[in-house]
């Protein structure tokens, strides 16, 4: 097995269209583990191999592969920008060892920049960026660098500068060694040293000054030899570089142009220079499962083995894949422990990622990421290990889902689509099914319109079902606002033994959420014992249906308080009929009303859009309850109909730029204002 030192394991993070794909396509070729520069745009990428993500051009799924650099194994974690699968990119964060963060030169730093920067500073992951696309129209060097300067978490130090901009961008001047490195225009991602442009001098200069002063505070020793001889050394400066990247006090910035393969290799130098291996990041903390005890595994090959899985994919003919990172030890052999399930499994073979393929190897160890297929119990968050040195880490946490959709297969095929969801809700962890018990609709939940999209297309391209999603039903309910009390009686002759029964009861309204109350007031027999549970019995049924729009009653008291029976035509059947003539009558003279859900929506923006978020939730009927601040963005608490925020998750990315998001959760019922009851009522009755 390879050296753990000569390892490094990173992922791409970035906004979307910001190049990452296309950045891990010239890595892969500039190195030459592939041997052409693959194209998102016609479909000839390694990484974004599924069809989902050809079609739209974006990255959908985390996807892996690996490459030799200076005797050193890279691998690369590839992930997506788009917020309907940030879920992907949050696991990615997870589980990675440092980060290459990529920003359009065109674009800039943009909502998603801010979000997924948030995260993988969190994560404190020694970190790259790398400003992408500088041979595009409107390239700005500059205003990038005030973006990453004014709006995100790390803290930048030019390392490169970029020689030309535009159509003009041919090369860059490294400040550490002081040369200048033009790009090979034949896209092989190669370097050409040359002398530093004589008009750049001077802008070199100061920022060569400001990089060792920034490297310089890394270290005490590097700042009194700073002082002492106002410069540092080539070697002074990749030593103190390589400290501040791995203590997150450095984050490097470096030019290029992943399209035309510009800039791949000096990028592939700094990861092996700069960014830590395994073996230098901190160990994983765990728990004991037995004893509850801390655990500490180092990121070593002679620890006991222990790995978390962070990603499950779902295929037709291949089974389930699991996909893992080695935080400790060498796993080789045939089987594993999963001390979340408490259960041994057994694999037939061990792989390396390498886009839609698959490298079969013997054994792998720390900072490796690694898959094997058809395991049985194992699904993404568990912790596999060896089964007498048990350990539990804690698994990643998903996005949870926003938007809700009412599905059905589109042909009929229930079985054939419900069996295909549960497979997706294995690879997908947003995902979320459930059953709707007022509705009876089946509600796929995600992310977003264009996640659930995206899953109806995978679900029919692997499984042969094509589903059919609308927007659910909102399940209101009935309740009452007065009193009344009538007589149900149910009498019917019709030759032979007749039907009889004869109830009054009394009916007012409960607190919200007050349920049901039924309460037998029956005095001196008036009715027999054994007929009052089908009373109660019919008065549930007919609460089912309500009475002015079909819809559920609740929070009502009932009581039986009067009644007749016939000794021979009274029965049960009876005074189950009797009693929900009685509810039905007594509710229409009750003042009956509409009720609908209330959520608990908490909205997350930054503090630019406040005013506007406040008055479009008024708009929707909302109720703001109160404000709070988290990090550098405000949060807004509010109570806000169902009906109302149904396709939010799109709105509200129109309205902030995408740079807001939200959670949302059933609170209570209210009662709907007057004026919509009755459009909801005649809608209702024409359905």
């Amino acid at each position: 097995m390879q050296d753990i030192k000569l390892l490094r394991n990173l992922a791409i993070f970035g906004h979307g269209q910001c190049g990452k794909t296309s950045l891990a396509e010239a890595l892969l070729f500039t190195s030459g583990k592939s041997d052409r520069l693959g194209k998102v745009d016609d479909g000839s990428s390694v990484m974004d191999f599924e069809s989902e993500e050809i079609k739209r051009h974006i990255t959908i799924s985390s996807s892996f592969n690996q490459l030799p650099w200076k005797k050193h194994n890279i691998y690369l974690i590839d992930t997506p920008g788009d917020d309907n699968f940030i879920t992907e990119t949050m696991f990615a964060s997870h589980v990675a060892d440092s980060a290459i963060f990529i920003i359009g030169a065109v674009l800039g730093v943009k909502s998603q920049t801010e979000k997924i920067a948030e995260f993988v500073h969190e994560k404190k992951l020694p970190t790259i960026i790398f400003i992408n696309k500088m041979d595009r129209e409107r390239a700005d060097f500059d205003k990038v660098l005030d973006g990453i300067n004014n709006s995100l978490p790390f803290k930048p130090a030019i390392t490169h500068l970029p020689i030309g901009a535009e159509d003009n961008f041919k090369g860059v001047v490294d400040l550490v060694s002081q040369k200048a490195y033009m790009f090979a225009t034949d896209g092989s991602g190669k370097v050409n040293a040359a002398d530093i442009p004589e008009d750049m001098a001077d802008s070199v200069s100061m920022y060569r000054e400001n990089l060792m002063e920034q490297v310089a505070e890394v270290d005490d020793d590097l700042i009194e030899r700073f002082l002492e001889e106002g410069e540092l050394s080539e070697s002074e400066l990749k030593d103190g570089l390589k400290m501040g990247v791995a203590s997150g006090s450095i984050c490097p910035i470096c030019v290029g142009s992943a399209t035309s393969n510009y800039g791949t290799e000096l990028l592939l130098n700094m990861i092996v220079d700069l960014l830590p291996s395994p073996a230098e990041r901190p160990a994983s903390v765990g728990t004991n499962p037995k004893s509850g005890d801390m655990v500490e595994r180092k990121p070593l090959a002679e620890e006991p083995f222990s790995a978390l899985v962070f990603k499950t994919m779902a295929d037709p003919y291949a089974g389930r894949l699991t996909i893992f990172k080695i935080l400790s030890g060498t796993l080789s052999g045939d089987s594993f422990y999963n001390s979340t399930k408490e259960t041994s499994e057994r694999f037939g073979q061990l792989f390396i990622m390498e886009g839609k393929g698959q490298k079969p190897v013997d054994s792998v160890g720390p900072g490796m990421f690694a898959a094997v297929a058809k395991l049985k119990e194992t699904t993404t968050g568990d912790t596999l290990c060896v089964e007498n040195v048990p350990v539990i880490y804690d698994p990643p946490t998903p996005v949870e889902p926003v938007m809700s959709f009412a599905v059905k297969a589109k042909k009929g095929d229930e079985e054939k689509l419900f069996s295909s969801i549960t497979k997706m809700l294995d690879e997908d962890l947003t995902l979320k099914l459930t059953r709707e018990q007022q509705t009876h609709e089946i509600l796929i939940s995600g992310v977003g319109q264009v996640h659930l999209e995206v899953i109806g297309e995978k679900i029919k391209r692997k499984f042969g079902v094509e589903l059919d999603l609308h927007l659910p039903k909102i399940p209101y309910k009935e309740t009452l606002k007065g009193k009344a009390r009538v007589q149900g009686k149910h009498k019917k002759q019709s030759g032979g033994r007749g039907q009889f029964a004869d109830t009054w009861i009394e009916i007012e309204p409960l607190g919200r959420s007050g349920g049901f109350e039924f309460q037998d007031k029956i005095v001196g027999g008036a009715i027999p014992r054994q007929f009052i549970p089908a009373v109660e019995k019919g008065i549930i049924d007919a609460m089912e249906k309500g009475v002015i729009a079909g819809y559920p009653m609740v929070d009502v008291k009932i009581a039986l308080v009067d009644g007749s029976f016939h000794a021979v035509d009274s029965s049960e059947m009876a005074f189950k009929i009797a009693g929900s003539l009685a509810f039905k009558k007594a509710a229409a003279e009750a003042k009956p009303v509409l009720l609908e859900p209330i959520m608990n929506v908490s909205v997350k923006i930054p503090e630019d859009c406040v005013g506007d978020i406040m008055g479009d939730l008024n708009s929707r009927r909302g109720k703001v309850m109160g404000m709070d601040s988290e990090a550098r963005c405000e949060v807004i608490n509010a109570q806000v109909p169902m009906a109302e925020i149904q396709q939010y998750s799109a709105d509200l990315t129109s309205m902030t730029g995408g740079r807001g998001n939200f959670a949302v959760n059933f609170s209570h019922y209210e009662e709907v204002p007057s004026q919509l009851a009755e459009k909801i009522i005649e809608s209702a009755k024409n359905n």
